[in-house]
């Protein structure tokens, strides 16, 4: 009876938090009337530069997630950014540094599971997703050297659509998920983003087993996700910006450990493939880490 019960408590904590993907969102597991609160930090450094100004771009983001269960197939998601942009460029007067910080543009999600087979200790969902980016960071800001450029600015100043779908499987030792979506960026002010498509890829594996027997489990998961982005070139006063967009695939080693309540998460995303136009700056790494909790 006690294997029985400890089995039972294992299945139940194992889907109320479970493994699911660091480097996007739209696979977060939710059942109905529950909700998930996750709050990451990340780092972003892009460093090569193939033109002559030698920059150095930083972006350090803490996007807060929330994400509820309104019912078995639909959830809701919102996405909060905090910013702090910091770009360094030589110029003829010497050295500079442009910065900026403050609220980004939010995005808001719907969720629909149009397919889902569960079985005991595993399930495979298939759900399409629609969403609005909300052009609530500012996009006018202004430093002592004048407007920053349009790619420095904390928002974009336009609604943004975006949608896609995503695919998980998920079981008690192992997770995986893809995800394919695309963003239709607008102009404002003249200037716009160029639009996103991007398709993200996670596997993640039970390596660590704890408390099964004696109390509440807990688990440590490592996982290896991809993230394939193409973006199209910006464009200024209608004018194409041929030194922008183009295409980056990431991989990205993780680790993640899981209570009955909490997950802490970590991801070392390292662009393994960049093409992109003319000198546009290439990344260097992106470091996110996370706690995700139930609520």
């Amino acid at each position: 009876m006690k294997k029985i019960m400890a089995c039972g408590v294992l299945f139940v904590a194992s889907f109320q938090l479970a493994a699911a993907p660091v480097t996007f969102n739209t696979a977060l597991p939710v059942s109905k009337g529950e909700g998930v609160v996750r709050v990451q930090a990340k780092y972003l450094s892009a460093t090569d530069d193939p033109g002559p100004m030698n920059r150095d771009l930083t972006v350090k983001a803490l996007p807060v997630v929330g994400v509820w269960g309104v019912s078995p197939r639909w959830s809701l998601f919102a996405i909060v950014p905090l910013l702090d942009k910091s770009l360094k460029l030589d110029t003829p007067s010497g050295r500079m540094k442009r910065s900026v910080d403050g609220l980004g543009d939010v995005t808001t999600l719907v969720r629909y599971t149009a397919y889902r087979n569960d079985q005991p200790g595993r399930t495979f969902r298939i759900a399409p997703f629609a969403g609005i980016e909300m052009p609530t960071g500012k996009d006018d800001e202004q430093d002592a050297f004048g407007r920053l450029p349009g790619a420095l600015q904390l928002g974009s100043g336009a609604w943004n659509p975006l949608l896609g779908v995503v695919m998980t499987n998920q079981s008690l030792k192992q997770e995986w998920g893809a995800s394919a979506s695309i963003k239709l960026n607008n102009e404002a002010n003249r200037f716009e983003r160029g639009d996103e498509a991007r398709l993200d890829l996670s596997w993640h594996r039970r390596i660590w087993m704890g408390g099964a027997a004696g109390g509440l489990p807990h688990f440590m998961y490592a996982g290896l996700e991809g993230n394939a982005i193409w973006q199209g070139r910006h464009r200024n006063n209608g004018q194409a910006d041929p030194n922008s967009g183009g295409t980056t695939f990431f991989l990205a080693p993780t680790l993640q450990y899981i209570t009955i309540h909490n997950v802490i998460e970590v991801a070392i995303q390292l662009p393994v493939i960049q093409n992109l136009n003319g000198s546009a700056l290439q990344q260097d790494f992106i470091v996110t880490l996370s706690l995700r909790r139930n609520i």
